[in-house]
């Protein structure tokens, strides 16, 4: 008996030391094919200077879902695309505006996503700027006058230097100077749209009137950074131009110079076009019904190139992918990765994945999401999941000191309703966590920019995200225990002075084609 019980503990022992041999060897594998055969930078160029912006019903975006099918399928991974609708087809032509009088210059603009075209070679037109009015009636008046007219909407700045620029050089005289003066100046804006009163069909009222474009320019408080979103007319385009060439316009016609200005701008309308998820899957051994999900949204809008929001998430599940495909390949649960469609226009894309597969929801092991931004993960919450702390903490224990010291970990945290496709999951009671990235002037410079191109993206960062994801992903496969979805009690709402619920599914839009 005492023979067996010796045989039977060092059984265990030697059971136990192969098990801690086996997870060092993989965790170090994978620690060295991120840092010695990184694909990251070859991945974002195909994806954002090859393929290019991937707005939601573009020939760019079904172009990069073929895309990352085919490259799944070379690392041995099967992979599809799945439709889960239909959205409005669009495709972005050339946009080009011309000063030509007083002088003249080409100007820095681009049309706005799904913006009509200019007919065929463009249009020739004088400016004209919204009015200050009394009421609408005054301002009905005015509509009156700008047949035929290009019209300037947005709100001139008084300086197109951020504030840090002004805090590092200017006098604090000057500097307190130009903010109150900027504060005065927005009050008076907002009170006379305001007074307007046409809010957000504004756009369509000088349509009707018979404005032949109209120029804006939604400034990011950057050097050389506009905010890029949606044209909303029918039959006009709609040109975001520079602050400092909206600027120029905007004075010229102040002073009475008279400015002309030529622009041609073309896009094609393509009809009903379907929208996709696509998904990747490597099966699941010993636990094959449960699930890891890898997720990133695959869509961006289109002023730049979608590099940071959100191409770095979505090559770092890819990367991830197919280091877990090289060096564990037969993970014990059935890791997915989720490349969603549609997440700018309201997380439509996982929404629609969470209706259709309650299957792999329901036996959801853990959902890791990363979107804002090429920075670092910094920050990790519990999303209110009473047992996250165990389980967070137990599988990021074998990721390297250099990348967890950057991270602060809340738990259990509270749920997030929106903001990022993790929210759809969360919403519906699966363990879904948002892996959140250090800024590096993201909502400034490169979130729904022009500028979120290439050169943004900080591949060192990016590197240690996936490290970070991978290990993750084999630690939570690899656990013998399932996530429990025992929900924490949550906190009061300190606006409201109650206490807050379990934040509801959102319905995912699947028919976009009148948007």
């Amino acid at each position: 008996m005492k023979r067996l019980l010796l045989f039977f503990f060092a059984f265990v022992l030697t059971a136990s030391v192969s098990v801690a041999q086996n997870t060092d060897d993989i965790v170090e594998s994978i620690i060295k094919e991120a840092n010695e055969n990184s694909q990251l930078e070859y991945l974002a160029h195909q994806l954002t200077d090859v393929i290019g912006p991937r707005l939601v019903g573009t020939p760019q975006q079904q172009h990069a879902h073929e895309w990352a099918v085919e490259q799944f399928n070379e690392w041995g991974i099967d992979a599809e695309n799945q439709q889960f609708g239909m959205w409005r087809g669009w495709e972005r032509g050339i946009t080009h505006v011309d000063l030509l009088s007083p002088r003249v210059v080409s100007l820095e603009g681009q049309q706005l996503a799904w913006s009509p075209s200019t007919p065929e070679g463009g249009v020739t037109a004088s400016l004209a700027i919204l009015p200050t009015v009394e009421d609408q009636a005054e301002f009905d008046e005015w509509l009156k006058t700008i047949e035929g007219k290009i019209v300037l909407i947005s709100q001139p700045q008084i300086t197109g230097r951020p504030d840090y620029n002004w805090e590092e050089f200017a006098t604090e005289e000057s500097f307190e100077k130009m903010r109150e003066t900027r504060q005065m100046l927005n009050e008076e804006w907002r009170e006379n749209m305001s007074r307007i009163g046409y809010g957000r069909d504004l756009n369509s009222k000088l349509e009707e009137a018979g404005a032949v474009a109209l120029f804006q320019s939604r400034w990011s408080n950057g050097f050389g950074v506009n905010k890029i979103f949606s044209a909303n007319t029918e039959n006009i385009p709609v040109i975001d131009l520079s602050l400092e060439d909206y600027g120029m316009l905007h004075r010229m016609v102040e002073y009475g110079s008279e400015p002309e200005v030529r622009v041609n701008a073309q896009s094609k309308d393509l009809g009903d076009v379907p929208m996709f998820n696509t998904i990747a899957t490597i099966p699941g051994t010993e636990k094959p019904d449960e699930y890891i999900i890898l997720s990133a949204h695959y869509d961006s809008w289109d002023g730049g190139t979608g590099a940071t929001d959100n191409a770095t998430g979505s090559v770092t599940m890819m990367e991830v992918a197919r280091i877990l495909k090289k060096h564990y390949p037969n993970p014990k649960r059935t890791i997915i990765v989720g490349l969603w469609g549609s997440e700018e226009q309201g997380l439509n894309g996982s929404g629609a994945f969470v209706e259709d597969h309650p299957e792999i929801v329901d036996n959801l092991q853990a959902l890791f999401n990363q979107d804002n931004g090429t920075g670092r993960v910094v920050r990790i919450s519990g999303q209110g999941f009473l047992h996250s702390y165990e389980f967070i903490q137990r599988w990021m224990n074998p990721v390297p000191r250099d990348i967890t010291r950057h991270i602060e970990t809340t738990f259990p945290g509270t749920p997030g309703g929106g903001g990022s496709d993790y929210a759809s999951f969360v919403t519906a009671g699966a363990p879904g966590f948002s892996l959140s990235s250090l800024s590096w002037s993201y909502w400034n410079y490169t979130w729904h920019t022009n500028r979120d191109t290439y050169d943004k993206i900080v591949f060192d960062d990016v590197r240690n995200n996936v490290i970070l994801t991978a290990i993750m992903t084999y630690m939570a496969s690899e656990d013998p225990e399932t996530f429990p979805r025992d929900r924490a009690v949550l906190p009061m709402n300190p606006r409201s002075g109650e206490q807050m619920t379990w934040p509801s599914p959102r319905t995912p839009n699947r028919d976009g084609t009148k948007n």
